[in-house]
């Protein structure tokens, strides 16, 4: 079920907002970040009311959520539409405000406010009805992978601001955990295989991280359409490194979900068309993409999921074809 707050329209008492906290939304913030996650549900109906005060801000329109953030459309005091977007403040969103000043709005949303103490973003109104991957899934994939290389290689031209997390630290944390992934019982042999050759992949680079500015996590779900540029990027999880780290999200995206049905020759014209795109060496690019997939194994490991089949597959392919 989804739970309802009822928070006050800014400048009167009577008119009330209706704001649902999605199910799936509490369920997701109680599996992956526990007792803060909880502390987050619980603190939403407070905070949304404070905020919405503070920036004189009157919802338009229901709820959106994600995986870890609440969105409400709201309309500014001065007529302008915006997205009040409500998240956990942790390593990943500290470092989102940051990003977006970087970025300044070029290819990416824009950053209009922001509350420090709360992880709290006042964002430019994109159109949430149109996502990149509607073009996926009416037969357009080769075009919507040509404009996500295009704004991946706009946003990693940048170089990474101070204060955000490094790849290399990130790398090197993956490879303390390796010996312990390895041993779970989740970890067949085939498996086993793939994690250690990633984490060979990332030893051969580790020592050369990078210093661009990364999106993490541009698949075609977090490209939207806009008024100022047909199209721009959302929700990223900043970091410092290589833009080859800043793939896999493209390559696995509206993919089958079938590991029976994997398309390997859409897999290997994403990979060839984004390494174009960004000018990248493939076989680096390469590398740091089985980083990516390392990673993302190493996450299932220690929430004990089953493997991810695209990683595992996704990682043999591009270990096969480029190293």
């Amino acid at each position: 079920m989804k739970g309802t707050i009822r928070i006050p329209r800014i400048g009167t008492v009577t008119d009330m907002a209706d704001i649902r906290i999605p199910a799936e939304l509490t369920r997701t913030q109680l599996k992956y970040n526990g007792e803060a996650g909880r502390a987050f549900i619980e603190a939403l109906p407070r905070r949304a009311a404070d905020l919405l005060d503070r920036w004189q801000l009157r919802v338009t329109g229901p709820s959106m959520y994600g995986m870890a953030s609440l969105v409400l459309p709201v309309q500014r005091a001065d007529g302008s539409r915006a997205a009040l977007k409500l998240q956990l403040l942790d390593e990943e969103s500290e470092g989102e405000p940051v990003g977006l000043r970087a970025w300044d709005g070029a290819g990416v949303v824009h950053l209009l406010d922001h509350d420090p103490a709360t992880g709290t973003l006042l964002l430019e109104r994109l159109d949430e009805q149109r996502h990149l991957s509607t073009l996926v899934q009416r037969g357009d994939a080769r075009e919507a992978t040509r404009i996500l290389a295009g704004l991946l290689a706009r946003l990693t031209a940048v170089e990474a601001p101070p204060g955000l997390r490094r790849l290399g630290d990130i790398a090197r944390d993956m490879l303390d955990d390796v010996p312990d992934a390895v041993g779970s019982a989740l970890v067949d042999a085939p498996a086993r295989q793939t994690l250690l050759a990633c984490a060979s992949a990332v030893r051969d680079v580790v020592g050369e991280p990078g210093d661009r500015l990364l999106h993490w996590d541009l698949h075609f779900d977090n490209v939207l359409a806009a008024d100022r540029e047909p199209w721009l990027a959302i929700d990223p999880k900043p970091l410092a490194g290589d833009p080859g780290f800043d793939l896999m999200p493209a390559l696995f995206n509206e993919l089958a979900d079938s590991a029976d049905s994997f398309d390997a020759a859409e897999v290997l014209y994403r990979f060839d068309l984004l390494t174009e795109t960004l000018s990248l060496d493939r076989s680096r690019a390469a590398s740091w993409t089985l980083g990516r997939a390392l990673q993302n194994l190493l996450w299932n490991v220690e929430d004990d999921d089953p493997l991810d089949a695209d990683q595992l597959a996704i990682a043999e392919l591009l270990r096969e074809e480029y190293l």
